[in-house]
């Protein structure tokens, strides 16, 4: 018996908020680990540590990021479903439709990061230890960032409306991440093959 289509779309969403909430808790995660880096007091053993976390939490952030966009245009009929997961997805362009340059997921990303941004400044705000300058620029700077937070959604409000109405398009883009894979950065190459030698 097939699964009933509300049902499946039920799931596909369930989905898609997963990997919204797996970018934010790398998002959050990446937040952390720079604030650990910036440490001035502890040993470069330890701030080495916190470089190669920013690094593990930054291609997590990226991955998600990038199966926000699989779902989202597998939904949307802009992507070969078969391909979407594939370091060449193919898109289905609308005929007349512009491409835009950013994706939802990138666009999806960056709400997480000022998501981020307002709660910090926030704090910033509600300090007791500071002089009432310090707290009046830190509102004038968290306003200015729920404005932002504000426009971003805006803008991707109006990209999932525009894909929808054959408009716009946006494709899965692969970061490619060549740093973190020892297949590709030229100094962890350089290192397996005098391992290999020695």
């Amino acid at each position: 018996m097939a699964e009933p289509e509300a049902s499946r779309g039920t799931d596909r969403q369930a989905l898609l908020w997963q990997w919204i909430a797996t970018n934010h808790f790398f998002n959050s995660s990446l937040w952390a680990e720079e604030d650990l880096a910036r440490r001035t007091t502890v040993s470069g053993d330890e701030i080495a540590q916190n470089k190669r976390a920013i690094d593990k939490f930054n291609q997590a952030r990226n991955d998600a990021t990038e199966r926000v966009d699989e779902i989202l245009l597998t939904e949307l009929g802009l992507v070969d479903a078969t391909s979407a997961q594939t370091d060449a997805p193919v898109a289905k362009v609308p005929a007349g439709a512009r491409l835009n340059s950013e994706t939802a997921g990138s666009i999806i990303d960056r709400m997480s990061i000022m998501a981020l941004k307002i709660h910090a400044m926030r704090a910033q705000t509600e300090r007791t230890d500071v002089d009432d300058a310090h707290r009046a620029s830190s509102q004038v700077k968290l306003e200015k960032l729920l404005q932002q937070r504000a426009d971003l959604g805006q803008c991707l409000d109006e990209l999932l409306a525009d894909t929808q109405a054959g408009r716009a398009y946006f494709k899965v883009y692969r970061q490619f991440k060549m740093y973190n894979d020892p297949r590709f950065n030229p100094v962890l190459v350089a290192e397996q093959a005098a391992q290999s030698k020695g």
